[in-house]
C-alpha cells in the first residue's frame, strides 16, 4: 500500500489549507487498538511537534479531546469494519472536521462510509507486512511525521519494511517446535502474565486480552517490564506462568532485568526473544518499532499450538457475536 502517496495527498489537499497537521488520533477496539500501539509509541518517541493520542473507540465517542478538529488526522481500524463503536468514532471525527483514514478487510464495511481514505487489506494465513494492520498504521504515522517535520530514520525504516517479511517467515519456522512444547507444558494452566516493554507492550496487552482471554477463555494480564519490580514481582513463584516478550532496541534492558529475576525465582517462564529470532539485522535506529510486528506473527504460532492441544478452536466464542451486549 502506498502510504506515502495517501499522506502526501491529504496534507496537500486538507491540512495545508487549515494550517497543517497538528495531531494524530489512533482509535479502535480490542485487537485493532492493539495494532495502533506501535504507531503511538513511535510518534511519542520521534516527533517534536506532532501530538499522538490513542483511545478506545467508545471512550473517543463519549469523551473526545477538544483538540479534535480540522488539523487532526484520525485513523480508525476495524477488522470487520462494522464494529459500532468504531463506526461511531469515525462519524464523530468527520463531524468535528478531522481528516479520517480507515482500515478494514471488508470491502462492504459500514466504516468506509465515514472515511476520507480507506485502506482495504487482505487477510489470511500469511506473514506479508502489506496485510498487517499494525505495520500499515505504523507506516502511515511514519509518513505523517516525515512529511510534516522530517524524520532522520526514514530511510532505515523503509529498509526495515523491506526486511521484515523475511525475518518473520524465518522466525515462524524457528518457533514451531518450541511453541508446541509450550502448549504441551501449559495446556492445563488457567492464568498467564505477559510481559514486555517499549513498542511491544501493546502486543503483551493484546496477547492477554485477545489470544488468551477471548480466544482461549483463559485468565491473563499484561504487565510492563518497567513496572514488574513495583508490585507484580511479588507473585513470582514456581507455579505462576510468565511469558516475556524481549525487545531489540532501547528498552531491552528493562526486559533483561525481568528475565534475570524470573530465571532466579520463577519456574514457568517462556521467553520469546526478538534478538534470537533475527530482528537485529534491522538498523538500530528503527529496530524497536519492528518488535511488535515480529511478535504478532510469532505469538500466533503459540496461540495456535495452545488451541490445538486444548481442543479449543481460536474462533470459539461464548458471548462475542452470540448475545446482545
Amino acid at each position: 500500500m502506498n502510504t506515502s502517496a495517501i499522506i502526501s495527498s491529504l496534507i496537500e489537499q486538507r491540512f495545508l489549507p487549515q494550517g497543517g497537521l497538528s495531531q494524530v488520533f489512533l482509535v479502535a477496539c480490542g485487537g485493532s487498538l492493539v495494532d495502533m500501539y506501535p504507531a503511538n509509541y513511535f510518534l511519542n518517541s520521534e516527533s517534536a511537534t506532532l501530538h499522538s493520542y490513542m483511545m478506545t473507540a467508545n471512550e473517543f465517542v463519549h469523551a473526545a479531546p477538544k483538540t479534535l478538529g480540522p488539523q487532526s488526522l484520525t485513523i480508525v481500524c476495524s477488522h470487520g469494519g462494522n464494529t459500532p463503536e468504531s463506526v461511531a468514532a469515525a462519524q464523530l471525527a468527520q463531524r468535528r472536521g478531522s481528516v479520517t483514514v480507515t482500515l478494514t478487510h471488508n470491502e462492504n464495511a459500514d466504516l468506509i462510509g465515514f472515511s476520507d481514505s480507506n485502506l482495504l487489506y487482505a487477510w489470511g494465513d500469511d506473514s506479508k507486512v502489506i496485510n498487517n494492520p499494525m505495520a500499515i498504521i505504523l507506516s502511515l504515522c511514519v509518513e505523517a511525521l516525515h512529511q510534516t517535520e522530517g524524520y532522520e530514520g526514514y530511510a532505515d525504516f523503509r529498509a526495515g519494511m523491506e526486511q521484515i517479511d523475511g525475518i518473520v517467515s524465518r522466525a515462524r519456522r524457528q518457533v514451531q517446535a518450541r511453541s508446541a512444547a509450550f502448549a504441551e507444558r501449559y495446556a492445563e494452566e488457567s492464568l498467564f502474565y505477559i510481559l514486555s516493554s517499549g513498542a511491544s507492550y501493546g502486543h503483551a496487552y493484546g496477547f492477554a486480552i485477545c489470544s488468551l482471554m477471548e480466544m482461549q477463555w483463559l485468565n491473563a494480564a499484561s504487565i510492563h517490564s518497567g513496572e514488574f519490580f513495583h508490585g507484580p514481582f511479588e507473585v513470582t513463584d514456581s507455579n505462576t506462568p510468565w511469558i516475556l516478550l524481549m525487545n531489540e532496541g532501547r528498552t531491552r534492558g528493562l526486559d533483561e532485568r525481568v528475565r534475570d529475576f524470573l530465571r532466579q525465582y520463577g519456574n514457568k517462564v517462556e521467553i520469546v526473544d526478538a534478538k534470537e529470532l533475527g530482528l537485529g539485522v534491522v538498523s538500530t535506529s528503527v529496530v524497536e518499532y519492528f518488535n511488535p510486528v515480529l511478535f504478532y506473527s510469532v505469538m500466533c504460532e503459540y496461540r495456535a499450538a495452545l488451541a490445538r492441544i486444548r481442543q479449543h478452536p481460536l474462533e470459539t466464542r461464548r458471548y462475542m457475536g452470540q448475545v446482545a451486549y
